[in-house]
């Protein structure tokens, strides 16, 4: 007798006796169809994307009427995002422990444990650079502590934890490395460069020197543990060919930690006046230029590489999936990287090249915006991962 393959074959466990009756069977049915089965933390990436539009927006070297109020808007939907999501990931964790236990022992879903974070920290921070217009200073240093706060927490555990459990309970080789894996190395980095907006709303003295300090700190740890992860994702291009049609947009996910710490330095130079000791001080001034500089011209040529990898993508049938907003966040940490290069150094050439930027982003989030709006409507964003068959057994792989 024929037997049905295990990825295609359906039972029927109705009772015959009492249809009217819900089974068991009927339930577990209507639990794996729910719409926050299959929400993972990578639905964090949308949010992050979207809050970098408005901090990004608010330091480009020119005034445009209505510039402000547009960036204060995008803040406004990104927290939005931030408060949907958080409720949606509560049902997530509390109806399907099962599908989010997965998702922790799933390399390829587990490093988006540091979006979340960083979701936090970019909305707390937007609330100190244009949230305070709409809702008051007071108001919006108060959220900034919390989500602050609680996103640099969580993502001191990812930077940690992620790695444990790629080491003693995935199982990943060298030709699986992806841009992935450098997300929950970078949240620390974002801590880093957003902590030093709250240093002027601390009392004088050891209080901000020692959230300075600790910023610097985790500008350290993300940096090191960076540079130790993108020679493996590099020797993995160079080794194995480009990466797969869905995750070649994460090639951009590298520029994260370039941006953001050219960001972070910047923050340092405005915020140690004061704050650290006459020697240090200067120490933190000159950080943009000798760091800033170097980094930033990697990045170009990151972006450069990357972006012909997307558009050789595209042109073999790349279609849109969540790793669309990897064009997002990471290009707007560039843009504040640059911003802060052209106050340091006076040179409009980094004026235009944050205008550039920018424009790229704008492109970039107006694209995976409109697209996962429609993914949501249709429901093919919540659907359950297309199943791949594999030798010797089946796994899913996740495409949006």
């Amino acid at each position: 007798m024929a037997t049905a393959h295990p990825l295609t074959a359906t039972t029927d466990n109705t009772s015959h006796a009492n249809p009217g009756r819900p089974t068991r069977a009927n339930a577990e049915a209507a639990a794996k169809s729910s719409p926050f089965r299959h929400l993972g933390p990578n639905w964090y990436a949308s949010v992050m994307g979207t809050a970098i539009v408005a901090t990004a927006g608010a330091g480009l070297p020119f005034d445009v009427p209505g510039l402000r109020t547009f960036c204060t808007a995008v803040w406004a939907l990104a927290l939005a995002m931030l408060v949907a999501l958080l409720a949606a990931r509560a049902v997530h964790w509390t109806h399907h422990r099962d599908q989010a236990r997965a998702h922790l022992l799933d390399p390829s879903m587990a490093p988006f444990y540091g979006c979340l974070s960083m979701a936090l920290l970019a909305v707390g921070g937007g609330a100190l650079v244009v949230g305070r217009d709409w809702i008051g200073v007071q108001a919006a240093v108060a959220l900034d502590v919390v989500l602050f706060s609680t996103g640099t927490l969580i993502g001191l555990a990812a930077a940690v934890a992620v790695p444990y459990l790629m080491v003693v309970r995935h199982r990943v080789d060298p030709s699986q490395a992806t841009p992935v894996w450098l997300l929950p190395l970078v949240a620390p980095m974002v801590s880093a460069a957003l902590g030093p907006l709250l240093v002027p709303h601390l009392p004088a003295g050891q209080p901000r020197e020692t959230l300075l300090l600790a910023c610097l700190a985790m500008f350290g740890l993300s940096l090191l543990a960076t540079l130790v992860m993108l020679p493996m994702i590099f020797a993995r291009l160079v080794t194995g060919g480009p990466l797969p049609l869905a995750l070649t947009p994460t090639l951009f996910l590298v520029l994260g930690p370039l941006g953001q710490s050219t960001t972070a330095v910047d923050k340092f130079a405005v915020a140690a006046p004061g704050v650290v000791p006459a020697p240090y001080e200067g120490g933190f001034a000159i950080l943009p230029v000798l760091y800033g500089v170097p980094v930033m011209g990697f990045a170009l040529l990151w972006l450069a590489l990357a972006a012909a990898l997307v558009l050789r993508a595209r042109r073999r049938g790349m279609v849109f999936g969540m790793t669309w907003w990897a064009f997002t966040f990471p290009v707007g940490t560039c843009v504040t990287g640059a911003e802060g290069l052209a106050r340091h150094t006076g040179l409009v050439v980094y004026d235009g090249l944050a205008v550039a930027l920018y424009a790229l982003l704008l492109a970039a989030w107006a694209v995976a915006a409109v697209h996962t709006a429609r993914g949501l409507v249709s429901g093919r964003l919540l659907a359950a991962p297309r199943r791949v068959l594999a030798v010797p057994a089946p796994t899913t792989a996740r495409t949006t």
